[in-house]
């Protein structure tokens, strides 16, 4: 497909999804389709309105957790991303679009033992960056995040330099963090992408708003265009939480461009973004330049480390609520140390 906009412009899909959580991966192949059918009916229906290039699913799209140790992840639903992602590639050569995927519970034997939460971003030439959760959601989250496991050599920040702008992603809990959103925009980042299951009642509605407040304050911070896809589903589908969606896009002053109500809801938003004003922004601008500003040496918080790594055994719950009370005890009582 040939880009009939000017160049550096076109239109981003949130893909929210309302649907019951895979229990085991042979699940996974059929939910693939689903969503691709999604994207193409996406691509179609907007086709005489919108340059739509860029779609984003949300946080476990293709399979959730429904287990609580790694043993039985491993067992019944991580798979090999790579091994499910043809149907994508079609999509996006057929199509000259980018998909951030869902996110995938993830095995590589690279790493026996470990499980990640994993999404894939895929171009027309193929897979162009996988993105492994490094802030899992302690404790109830046992996937690996890449910070803990020893030897670990991969980019934990991957950003990849694209055609419609450079693109870097983050998943659900990742975006409480400033500095991991940050890492992404100083490894150039232009369009953050959000893929979350972020559930209620921190959601997208009042009277706390997380899922907005967050989303909006990260573009602020990083003069870049957010992108966030969130689950949408009911507590019979993915037991014991609910899921409030609020997918949305916003641009890199903050403004919401397009977001879905609240609600177990299946849904696609979409907004246009604009790569050359953003670049035309960033380097004009001398005022509210959070990166160019910042003062790197000044922040010492980060001269030590807080929370412990894992190290190379199984996480647990046990153990996630362990360091937890060990990161609290070291960093909390001591503001002086760093």
């Amino acid at each position: 497909m040939t880009s009939t906009n000017a160049p550096g412009r076109y239109y981003a899909a949130a893909m929210q999804t309302s649907l019951p959580a895979l229990r085991d991966r042979e699940g996974v192949p059929g939910r693939v389709a689903e969503l691709v059918r999604m994207a193409e009916g996406t691509l179609a229906g907007y086709a005489p309105f919108h340059d739509v290039r860029l779609f984003a699913f949300p946080e476990f799209a293709h399979c959730a957790p429904m287990y609580t140790t790694v043993e039985e992840l491993l067992a019944r639903t991580a798979v090999r991303p790579e091994d499910h992602v043809a149907p994508y590639e079609r999509f996006c050569r057929a199509n000259g679009v980018f998909v951030q995927t869902g996110t995938f519970i993830e095995h590589d034997p690279a790493y026996p033992g470990a499980v990640f939460n994993t999404t894939l971003l895929v171009g027309p030439g193929g897979i162009l960056a996988k993105y492994r959760k490094v802030n899992p959601w302690i404790p109830w989250e046992v996937h690996a995040s890449p910070h803990d496991l020893p030897g670990y050599r991969e980019e934990m920040f991957p950003v990849a330099d694209t055609e419609i702008g450079r693109i870097g992603c983050a998943i659900c809990y990742d975006w409480l963090f400033p500095e991991a959103i940050r890492q992404l925009a100083f490894n150039g980042a232009e369009v953050l992408v959000r893929v979350s299951a972020y559930m209620d009642p921190w959601g997208a509605q009042q009277p706390m708003d997380w899922w907005t407040l967050v989303n909006r304050t990260r573009a602020v911070e990083n003069t870049a265009y957010v992108v966030a896809a969130n689950q949408a589903a009911n507590v019979p589908d993915y037991p014991p939480f609910s899921w409030p969606g609020g997918s949305m896009v916003v641009d890199f002053d903050g403004r919401v461009l397009a977001q879905a109500e609240p609600g177990p809801f299946t849904k696609v938003v979409v907004a246009p973004i604009d790569i050359g004003t953003l670049r035309a922004e960033r380097a004009r601008r001398g005022g509210h330049d959070m990166l160019g500003h910042l003062r790197t040496e000044a922040y010492r918080y980060m001269n030590r480390p807080r929370f412990p790594g894992q190290g190379s055994g199984a996480v647990s719950i046990a153990g996630n609520e362990a360091r937890i009370a060990g990161a609290k005890g070291s960093s909390l009582t001591s503001p002086r140390s760093s």
